[in-house]
């Protein structure tokens, strides 16, 4: 088949163990980015079995019927950013592993990481000892402060327990089967919404992106924060409402934030807000970029494949597209 993998921004996956599986297809890989309809139907125009890498492109209807010969989209987690139903109208099976035993233990460390760097202001320092200044502020710790964990799925469960390894609090605000999990892994549910975003010095996020979830957190919510208390945010940007974060942040509840996720990614202007603000710490959205985390993810990717070249595709999510 030909296969064309989309995104790989450092060229990593030639590199991988799991590359191999793909032997004997023809494949090209585009290291750069582009959205745009016109060149990115130009690249994939011979195309039969399309890689994307997450969510980094988003495929619609208006590309998919410019590829004619496009028969499989293989791609692991949530898919948001596919027109399922225009894949099924044009005969393309989606094919999603969406690894329901295992958390992606990379965007649960960096989630940590996120929470000692702006807690320490880490990036801060760094920058002003780089400039010729010795400490430019004091930090705060995390032993005996609450950590409040919004969804408690596979990686907010991580999260949760590595706050409990740092000696912190541990406060759960999810839906009921959700808590109930919590519940049963030893953790105190909140009261309600607005205590736990009263309470908690800490806030992490980690629920999916869908319509019941967009804009879940909201101004008021914010609001209530405390002013030393950090928001983290390495989950899905839209979760927070639209603005809300740097008015919230410019108004000092929270007085922290550290975030991975974008409204609209990749992230190039230097004038986008969450940049400019000095009590932020932005990363360019690498929770799930460790080598160890593709190999895992491109395992599963590239068998996908394997399984529709050789007639048994598996996870697909339009599975009507087979009976066509």
């Amino acid at each position: 088949m030909k296969i064309s993998i989309l995104d790989d921004y450092h060229d990593t996956i030639r590199t991988l163990a799991c590359f191999s599986k793909l032997a004997g297809h023809e494949v090209e890989i585009w290291n750069d980015h582009v959205q745009d309809v016109e060149p990115l139907a130009g690249r994939l125009k011979d195309t039969e079995a399309l890689v994307l890498i997450r969510e980094r492109t988003q495929i619609r209807a208006p590309l998919l019927e410019r590829l004619d010969r496009l028969k499989l989209i293989s791609q692991r987690s949530v898919y948001p950013h596919i027109d399922i139903d225009a894949c099924t109208r044009r005969g393309v099976v989606v094919s999603s592993g969406q690894h329901a035993d295992t958390p992606s233990y990379a965007a649960a460390e960096l989630t940590w990481g996120l929470v000692l760097a702006a807690m320490r202001q880490i990036p801060q320092q760094m920058h002003a000892l780089k400039s010729g200044k010795w400490q430019i502020g004091v930090g705060s710790s995390l032993r005996g402060k609450t950590l409040g964990i919004f969804g408690y799925g596979r990686i907010g469960a991580v999260v949760a327990g590595y706050g409990k390894a740092f000696g912190m609090n541990v406060l759960v605000w999810a839906r009921e089967a959700s808590l109930a999990r919590a519940h049963a892994d030893g953790y105190v549910a909140a009261r309600s919404k607005e205590a736990f975003f009263e309470q908690c010095d800490v806030i992490s996020l980690h629920m999916r992106l869908v319509d019941a979830t967009r804009g879940i957190v909201t101004a008021s919510d914010l609001a209530r924060m405390k002013p030393t208390a950090l928001i983290v945010n390495t989950s899905r940007a839209p979760l927070i409402a639209p603005e809300a974060l740097v008015r919230a942040l410019n108004a000092g509840r929270p007085g922290m934030a550290a975030v991975d996720v974008y409204e609209a990614e990749p992230v190039l202007d230097l004038r986008n807000p969450l940049l400019m603000l000095d009590n932020v710490v932005c990363t360019p959205h690498i929770g799930y970029v460790t080598r160890d985390e593709y190999e895992i993810h491109f395992t599963d990717i590239f068998d996908q494949i394997v399984a529709y070249a050789s007639g048994t595709p598996v996870n697909v999510v339009n599975p009507e597209v087979l009976r066509t």
